[in-house]
């Protein structure tokens, strides 16, 4: 007869790791906004991270500080791939209405 209780994890590795998917799932389909080493603002929706923490964003468009420090217009880029290692920051932007992605099949 075999056991089917389900038995607690154990790893505190692996419970992070669950936890940190989770997370991640939790965010896709919401409106990013990254800053960059560059000063570069993007915002776009959340669609991939990697393990290198290479971010892919659709709808993306890029915000540029001008030289008298005012944002100048958007630069519409859409689908973009944000290396990880250029990422200062990340926040959700609840400022802008997100664009779901649909995929018929």
């Amino acid at each position: 007869m075999s056991d089917s209780t389900v038995k607690p994890i154990e790893d505190p590795k692996a419970v992070m790791e669950l936890e940190g998917k989770a997370k991640l799932r939790k965010w896709l389909n919401m409106n990013f906004r990254i800053e960059m080493t560059d000063g570069r603002v993007l915002i776009g929706v959340f669609l991939c991270t990697d393990r290198d923490a290479n971010v892919i964003l659709g709808a993306c468009s890029e915000y540029l500080k001008g030289a008298d420090g005012e944002t100048e217009e958007p630069r519409v880029l859409g689908l973009v791939m944000v290396p990880g290692r250029h990422i200062v920051s990340i926040q959700i932007d609840d400022t802008t209405p997100s664009q779901k992605y649909f995929f018929d099949e």
